[in-house]
Parts: C-alpha cells; structure tokens; sequence
C-alpha cells in the first residue's frame, strides 16, 4: 500500500483502483488548556453519566469542568434515542415470537461498539420488562479468550 502525504491529507492507494483519502484531525484534548476563570492548565480525566464513559477538562484550582465535544455530541444522542418511546410489532414465527427492533437504536448501538455480534441476550427482568443486552456477549467472549 503506498500513500502520498498532502498537508493533514493523506492518499492511500489500496489494492482497488480508486484511492482512499483519510483525514486525519488533531483532538483539542490533545493540546494545553487553559481555564476561563483562573487562566489555570487543565487536566485531563473521566467521568461515567448513564454507563457512557466522558472525557472531561477540569481545573485543579477552581475545579471548573467541560466535556469532550464529541462525547458530548454522543451522549446528546443516546439521550434523545432513550427519552423517545417506540411502538413495535409482537409477532409469531414458528414456535417464537419476534420484536423488531428500530434501525436507528441498532445503528447507535453499533456506531458506538463498532462491531456487535448478532447474539444479544434476553433476560426477563420484571413483570411486564424484558431488556436486551447487546455488549454482554462481547464480554464473555473476550474473557474465555
């Protein structure tokens, strides 16, 4: 594979006839900041808000804090997927029944995991509350290995 560099713009030419470009964009957590209200260096660190772990800036001095705008972008999304209530479909085939699941729950989950298997698990939770887990088959796998 041979790639030709141009700026932040790299060209890289694959086994395909058309080349591949890649941009490759420098992160602002990457750089040395500075807090507003004290002009202090901010330190990196991690906070976790409903299972979503969230790169943070924050002061040593003052303890002034902000959140990673692409984490922030992300989490804003599952926020809105999980305040919004579907209505689906309980249909049977053969001897089960099938729930469809909306494509923009499975694109998220995906976007966010990258690779998901298609097992999930079933568990039955409560009365009346079934919950599906995407990432815990992932899990056990990479625990046996």
């Amino acid at each position: 594979m041979k790639a030709k560099h141009l700026n932040s713009i790299s060209l890289v030419y694959t086994q395909d006839v058309y080349p591949k470009i890649i941009f490759k964009m420098a992160d602002i957590f990457d750089h040395t900041i500075l807090c507003n209200k004290c002009n202090t260096k901010m330190q990196n660190s991690q906070i976790t808000k409903d299972g979503f772990i969230l790169r943070i800036m924050v002061c040593p001095k003052c303890n002034e804090k902000f959140i990673h705008p692409n984490d922030q972008h992300e989490y804003d999304k599952f926020s809105n997927l999980k305040n919004k209530e579907f209505r689906v479909k309980m249909r049977l085939i053969g001897n089960s029944y099938a729930v469809s699941i909306p494509k923009e729950i499975v694109s998220f989950i995906r976007e966010q995991e990258k690779v998901m298997d298609d097992m999930v698990r079933l568990c039955f939770e409560d009365f009346r509350r079934l919950s599906l887990n995407f990432n815990e088959i992932e899990k056990i796998k990479r625990i046996r290995h």
